[in-house]
């Protein structure tokens, strides 16, 4: 079978053709070189307005590289002309392997950009003999044209968090959608302010915005604010796992400062190696730990009654009905606020001032929390990871939209991976 075959069965092209296949060497490699000349019936093309002009004049003869075969790296030659239009006056033709000056053929790039979602770009650069960048840009064009053909409609359910993507508080504003069997990024905007997730509801836009029924979030005051007057019919749920960690937080905060009293007492330290003990789940405890715990706990400790507090508090998320939910988590603050620790008081203050939030939780019938938006983060931190960072703002956002955006890919006549 002639590789000319192959080239029309996997990669046609409409108003050109194959003229024939060689061998030569380029860039000290040896390759495959296919010659495409235009068809004697071919209509040339402007590239601006893809309207048909007349031929004005041809240009030098360019490479363009493509999918390799067996190993062996493959270009397309081709003389692009240039096209009078009655528009846009003489323009370089439109070729429907490329786009402008891009050297990398569209289906090269669909390749590249496949490769990209299971290795990290250095890997797939290596793996293919080209450059960093040829990735870049191959998964920046892909992702271009899922931004621009991806569906924003019927999204009923979303997660809005911050995530803190390099040292000196870099902050991403990140928004997920979470419905049911279409978990997926939506947007990236950089700091934490009002502006930024502002500037998401007004791409998503006042209709679409207006059938979001439920919403999760942190407390950051920012997002509060804006989720508030953008999405008032949503059922806004407060993020469990936030709550969780600042009563952990508060927790510590008794711990170390107990410990640091009695080392300076002269007692006994009875809390060493303890932060870990009273921080993890107990089904996640190791054998060291379980019995590390049982031992302190006999003890009558401010971090014993801190740590017991704790624990009640996680009954509070096995209720099913908001009044049940509502009448133990009264009953838990006080309780908390006679504790007289003030690390947990603290705690108890934040957890009243956002109490119906959290019930909405309940209202939900359990479906939706941030459960799946911290999920989805630790993607974002594992692809960063993976890329050994990034060295622009720009690159992050193509890399996590390619891998978490879900969006649609450009046609092509064969999937090469």
């Amino acid at each position: 079978m002639l590789v000319k075959t192959l080239l029309n069965k996997c990669h046609y092209l409409k108003s050109f053709v194959y003229e024939n296949v060689s061998f030569e060497v380029i860039n000290d490699n040896l390759a495959m070189v296919a010659d495409i000349i235009p068809r004697s019936n071919g209509i040339a093309k402007c590239g601006l307005c893809q309207k048909r002009g007349c031929v004005y004049d041809h240009l030098e003869v360019r490479l363009f590289n493509f999918v390799p075969l067996w190993g062996i790296p493959v270009y397309l030659r081709y003389r692009r002309r240039r096209v009078e239009c009655e528009t846009h006056g003489v323009r370089v033709e439109k070729i429907p392997w490329a786009d402008g000056k891009e050297h990398l053929t569209k289906v090269y790039q669909h390749f590249l950009a496949r490769w990209a979602k299971r290795l990290s770009w250095k890997e797939t650069a290596e793996a293919f003999k080209t450059t960093w960048e040829n990735i870049f840009r191959s998964v920046k064009a892909v992702v271009a044209y899922g931004l621009l053909h991806r569906s924003l409609n019927n999204i009923t359910a979303v997660g809005v968090d911050e995530l803190q993507y390099r040292k000196g508080h870099k902050y991403l504003t990140v928004v997920y959608q979470l419905d049911e069997g279409k978990k997926r990024l939506l947007y990236l905007g950089k700091n934490r302010t009002v502006k930024s997730l502002l500037k998401f509801f007004r791409e998503l836009g006042v209709d679409r915005a207006q059938k979001i029924k439920y919403v999760c979030s942190d407390m950051w005051k920012a997002y509060l604010k804006v989720i508030k007057k953008k999405v008032p019919q949503a059922l806004h749920i407060l993020d469990r796992f936030h709550i969780v960690q600042n009563l952990n937080k508060a927790l510590d905060q008794v711990r170390a400062g107990e410990a640091g009293h009695m080392v300076k007492a002269g007692y006994e330290y009875i809390l060493k190696h303890t932060k870990y003990c009273f921080l993890k789940r107990p089904e996640n405890l190791t054998p060291n730990q379980k019995s590390k715990l049982k031992e302190v706990l006999q003890y009558d400790l401010k971090s014993v009654r801190a740590y017991l507090l704790k624990e009640s508090f996680q009954i509070f998320w096995q209720y099913t009905h908001p009044a049940w939910a509502e009448w133990y988590l009264k009953k838990w603050c006080q309780r908390a606020m006679r504790s007289q620790l003030e690390p947990i008081k603290k705690s108890v203050g934040m957890i009243r001032n956002h109490q119906d939030l959290m019930l909405n939780w309940f209202k939900a019938k359990k479906a939706f929390s941030s459960g799946a938006v911290e999920g989805l983060n630790r993607k974002i931190n594992l692809i960063t990871r993976k890329a050994y960072g990034f060295r622009t703002d720009k690159a992050l956002e193509v890399a996590l939209f390619h891998t978490l955006g879900n969006l649609p890919e450009p046609e092509m006549t064969h999937r090469f991976c």
